[in-house]
This record gives structure tokens, C-alpha cells and sequence, in this order.
């Protein structure tokens, strides 16, 4: 087969599903929204969009470089002038450098209209924000029951049976809320719609009784134990306890002690991964482990 011809076709097809990529990655919401909304288009979410866009991307460059290299001779001499002389800025040359230059400037510094496209994505990525609900804090869908309801000071019991009363069963407190709401048909805002008036006292998460906006300051920790930053699945066992203030000797003993073999530098993703769990799990796990030192 003609290696040109196939170099050519490649470039245009990966081009196309670049193109679609890059139109869905526009709109799509921001992570944490797209995570607590279960945000899915043509049945991928957004990692999914993201992961394809950067294989498909790699494709493009590869086929870009080879398409460059069998095509050497043509684009020398577009940048020779009448005289077959080699100029680098020739005048096609530098009309396509100074378009490129025109978008990068005008980018950095917020020039209109360029910068408008840019604009309009954070409009519509808000206005997703507006629709699906924000999070009360990072990976909240990752969290148990348990976990998230000590996080926004809610009764867990309460939120259970508030659940029930919604035809929501949940047999075990330490399954997750994303678990929970895809087995009942639900998004984890509408589990949190469910449960945000089970704070003690009967107000909710928020502050007021019977308000739905959810808590703005959830709790920085878990049963006295500080709650992790982002970021914390690229971390490791040693720089998590580090940073929530616990002797990590001590939290990989316990570990241990529940089947869950981790040296000081794993990272806690791979340690979710190897236990089946999410990273919140393990920060959970850290919790219990810390609260109840006998069952070290």
C-alpha cells in the first residue's frame, strides 16, 4: 500500500475525531461537576473524552511528523521566493506565523474576540454548575455514606432513613454515595437533596431548615481526623499522613491489619486500586484506624 496515501487518510480521520473531541471537551463540565453529575455523552465520560483525545492526539502528531517527512521537498519550496531562494519567512511562511502568533498573544492577554471563545466555554461550564450541582468538596462521590455525612456534621442515621423513605436502600453506611446513586437510578446530588436535612438539629447542610444549596464549608476533617487536599490519589501513604498529621508507621501497621499491604512510598490510587476501592476508602480506613488504636 502507498505509505503517502495512508499517512494522508490517517491524518484526516484523526483530524475529524479531534475535531468532535475538542467540541465535546468544550462544553463538557468542569471534573468535579462532570463526577458528581455522572456526566456521560454517547455513553463515555469525561475521562474517557480526555483519554481519547490525547491517543488520538499522539496519532495526528505522529501522522503530522511522517506527513512533514514525505512531503519534505514541497514545503522547502514554499518557503522560496521567485527567485528559488530559501527563505524561512517566505510569504506563505509568514502569514501562517503570524496567525499562529496572532491567536497565542492574543490569548495570553485576554484580546477579544479571540479570547471570547475561551469566554463562552466558562459560561457554558458554569451554567453546567447551575444544572447538575457542585460538590460539596472534592471527590464527595468517592466518599461513604459514613464519610461524607461526618463531613458535612450530618447524622448518618438519619440520612438512612431519609434514604429509605426515598426508596433508597442502603445496607451498609461505608458504601459509596456514587454506588449508591447509581444503584438507585439517582445522580449524587439527588442522594444529597435526599439527605441534607439530616443535620442535627433538623437543619440542613447548609445552615437553614429546608434549603437546598448544600453545605459551602463542609468540615476539614473526619472524626478529629484532618481531611485530605486534592490531589490526594497521586500521593503517597507517607505524604498523606504527613499532611493530615499521623504516624504513618502506625497507619500501615493497621492497614496491614486489614489486609492491605502498603509500603511507605505506594501511592494511595494504587493502594484503592489493588483493595478495589477509591482513594476516599482509604483515607476512611486511615480514619477508623486512628480512632480506634486497639484495632491497630
Amino acid at each position: 500500500m502507498n505509505l503517502r496515501k495512508i499517512t494522508s487518510m490517517t491524518m484526516v480521520w484523526s483530524l475529524i475525531v479531534l475535531t468532535f473531541n475538542s467540541i465535546v471537551l468544550y462544553v463538557v463540565p468542569e471534573g468535579r461537576i462532570a463526577n458528581w453529575a455522572v456526566w456521560e455523552f454517547w455513553g463515555l465520560t469525561k475521562h474517557d473524552w480526555s483519554a481519547q483525545h490525547t491517543t488520538v492526539g499522539f496519532l495526528f502528531l505522529f501522522a503530522g511528523c511522517l506527513h512533514i517527512y514525505l512531503n519534505w521537498k514541497p514545503i522547502m519550496n514554499y518557503m522560496k521566493n521567485k527567485a528559488r531562494q530559501f527563505r524561512l519567512f517566505s510569504a506563505a511562511s509568514t502569514v501562517g506565523f503570524v496567525l499562529t502568533a496572532v491567536f497565542v498573544v492574543a490569548t495570553y492577554y485576554h484580546v477579544p474576540p479571540i479570547i471570547t471563545i475561551v469566554d463562552f466555554s466558562e459560561q457554558i461550564k458554569e451554567g453546567a454548575a447551575s444544572k447538575y450541582g457542585d460538590p460539596p468538596y472534592g471527590q464527595a462521590q468517592s466518599s461513604s455514606l459514613k464519610g461524607f455525612t461526618s463531613r458535612l456534621g450530618l447524622d448518618v442515621v438519619k440520612s438512612r432513613e431519609l434514604l429509605q423513605a426515598a426508596g433508597v436502600e442502603v445496607p451498609d453506611d461505608k458504601e459509596m454515595i456514587q454506588d449508591i446513586a447509581a444503584r438507585s437510578g439517582k445522580t449524587p446530588q439527588e442522594i444529597y437533596d435526599i439527605i441534607n436535612t439530616a443535620a442535627y438539629g433538623g437543619e440542613t447542610a447548609g445552615g437553614a431548615a429546608g434549603s437546598s444549596g448544600g453545605s459551602e464549608h463542609p468540615s476539614d476533617s473526619v472524626d478529629g481526623v484532618k481531611a485530605p487536599t486534592s490531589g490526594m490519589g497521586k500521593k503517597t501513604i507517607q505524604q498523606l499522613c504527613d499532611e493530615i498529621g499521623q504516624d504513618c508507621t502506625m497507619v500501615i501497621n493497621g492497614l496491614a491489619s486489614r489486609g492491605i499491604e502498603v509500603s511507605p512510598d505506594a501511592k494511595i490510587k494504587d493502594i484503592a486500586s489493588a483493595s478495589g476501592t477509591g482513594p476516599m476508602q482509604i483515607y476512611e480506613t486511615i480514619v477508623e484506624i486512628v480512632s480506634d488504636p486497639a484495632a491497630q
